[in-house]
């Protein structure tokens, strides 16, 4: 009798990797050089650094939009060089398009994948459940707060199932409340998705409390932050090894 053997099924997240690359534009000092960086699949990586360390860089070569002046970048072992649906980039603007509603803006990664009308509408109402905003779908975005747009990106970002976050302080501009609000949302819309997440912020706490590993680009190195996530866990030193790389 002869045993099947089953392969296990590949991770959600994907497997992002940088080879000693050199980030920043063609004929312009490089941002960075030498980075070398590992993020596994499933964790959030948070990423600090002082302005113009070249944080958006990495985030736009991870995406695929910027190709790197030297170096390798990887998904899965495989070379990023174009944008693709399994990485999602999330703005600090949240980039609606102010004609379509909110429903219509979730849908339109959908739509541009050609999935069916009522698949995409059911997707976009269970993602607007999520994110608190079932009752918003009709409006537009000038109609919301900047809150509730950022709930609109993080939906439209998440309904189309990418295997890779790229969130660029998208609560940078909102109010401490408002932002802590987001905090907690999304660790709870990505709780199950298995996603990979690259988060950039400029907020030492935020970092903290969101990541499972700390990027400090400034310096090379790698924090890891014990769990469970907690605002009233004790993370002075690691507060301070932050600061002190700032």
């Amino acid at each position: 009798m002869s045993v099947q053997t089953l392969t296990p099924a590949p991770p959600t997240g994907a497997a992002l990797h940088l080879t000693a690359v050199r980030l920043g534009r063609p004929g312009s000092a490089p941002l960075l050089d030498g980075l070398d960086l590992k993020v596994t699949p499933g964790e959030v990586l948070t990423v600090v650094g002082p302005s113009g360390c070249g944080k958006s860089t990495l985030l736009r070569t991870l995406a695929g939009l910027l190709p790197p002046l030297a170096g390798a970048v990887e998904q899965d072992g495989t070379p990023v060089t174009a944008p693709h649906a399994d990485r999602a980039l999330v703005f600090q603007d949240d980039a609606l398009l102010p004609w379509r509603t909110v429903r219509a803006n979730v849908e339109l990664p959908l739509a541009i994948r050609r999935i069916p009308r009522a698949a995409r509408r059911a997707t976009a109402e269970d993602w607007l459940t999520r994110v608190g905003l079932a009752d918003h779908a009709h409006k537009h975005p000038h109609q919301l707060s900047g809150g509730q747009r950022q709930r609109v990106q993080l939906a439209r970002a998440l309904a189309a199932a990418p295997r890779a976050v790229l969130m660029d302080e998208p609560f940078g501009a909102l109010d401490a409340q408002t932002r802590a609000e987001m905090q907690d949302l999304l660790v709870g819309v990505l709780a199950g998705t298995g996603a990979t997440v690259v988060f950039v912020t400029h907020d030492v706490d935020e970092a903290l409390f969101l990541g499972d590993r700390v990027a400090l680009l400034a310096t090379g190195a790698l924090i890891d932050v014990p769990h469970p996530r907690s605002r009233t866990a004790d993370h002075s030193a690691l507060r301070r090894q932050v600061l002190d790389s700032l």
